[in-house]
């Protein structure tokens, strides 16, 4: 029968704990007044559909908001949501996580500076969008160095580069290196502003270490949760067998035969009531219980 091991680093990190903290006090705050969030707070559909059930609703632009209480999520905006939401003489309960301030800060302060600002991260993530929105359009996201020339065209003489606070650092080094290489004799400045959270970093170094020990590998989250996903991929690339699970019942007890050790991780935002349930169930299938 294998053996369980799970990961030192289990439950919210705290920028989600915060985020949700901030969310119910508010709205508690407001009374009877409608609060609604801009977006899902965090990337675990739990965790959103407990706050749904506390009469807190789901909109996707400004412009939807029908009450008179908006929240940002946790993966932040960019400047002209915060100008919208001001136009519209809205109530903002701001939930950013602090660490995801910083490549916004850094966005904003290298674009005063003249740079040109490359985010490496997903383009079309909300985190990634809000940090572009503080470069003032000075800026592009990409995930290959070679994507800056076929996007941009000249490469702009002074390049400031930061990550989105998720990202795999290894990979974010090796995006470095790569366009360091193809436009240094290009440009005059290159500027790079480490900006992956190292709550991720643990997570990430958590979950490798488990890899390395280990024959199969359950992380558990939202599949829409970027560092939840790259967690998964951190592991499937050391070329153990990984699955990824939203809740205990995803799990087959096919993936534990053969098997003599499991770890078990879990995203940021993944309650640590939801992971306990995905334990106590690998234990009953494991017969450890």
């Amino acid at each position: 029968m294998p053996r369980i091991e799970k990961s030192s680093e289990l439950g919210f990190c705290f920028g989600v704990k915060q985020a949700i903290e901030t969310l119910e006090k508010s709205r508690l705050k407001s009374g009877s007044g409608k609060v609604e969030m801009l977006g899902a707070l965090v990337h675990n559909p739990l965790v959103v559909q407990r706050l749904t059930g506390k009469g807190i609703s789901v909109i996707q632009s400004v412009a939807e908001a029908e009450g008179d209480v908006v929240a940002i999520s946790a993966h932040g905006v960019g400047p002209q949501v915060l100008e919208e939401i001001d136009a519209r003489k809205l109530k903002m309960i701001d939930t950013t996580c602090p660490l995801v301030r910083r490549p916004q800060r850094a966005a904003r302060e290298l674009a005063e500076a003249g740079f040109y600002v490359v985010v490496f991260g997903e383009k079309d993530h909300p985190e990634v969008k809000g940090i572009l929105g503080w470069a003032g359009g000075k800026g592009i996201a990409i995930l290959d160095a070679e994507q800056l020339k076929k996007e941009v065209g000249r490469v702009p003489r002074k390049l400031g580069v930061v990550a989105q606070t998720t990202q795999i650092p290894a990979l974010f080094t090796e995006f470095v290196q790569k366009l360091s290489a193809l436009v240094l004799s290009e440009v005059a400045e290159l500027r790079v502003v480490n900006t992956i959270c190292r709550v991720t970093r643990k997570r990430q170094s958590e979950a490798l270490r488990l890899a390395r020990k280990t024959d199969l590998m359950i992380v558990v989250g939202g599949r829409t949760s970027a560092n939840t996903r790259r967690l998964a991929d951190l592991c499937s690339a050391y070329g153990v067998e990984t699955h990824l699970v939203e809740t205990a019942a995803e799990l087959e007890a096919k993936w534990l035969r053969g098997k003599e050790c499991v770890g078990l991780v879990s995203g940021t935002s993944t309650p640590a009531e939801v992971t306990d349930d995905v334990l106590k169930r690998l234990n009953e299938m494991a017969g450890l219980s």
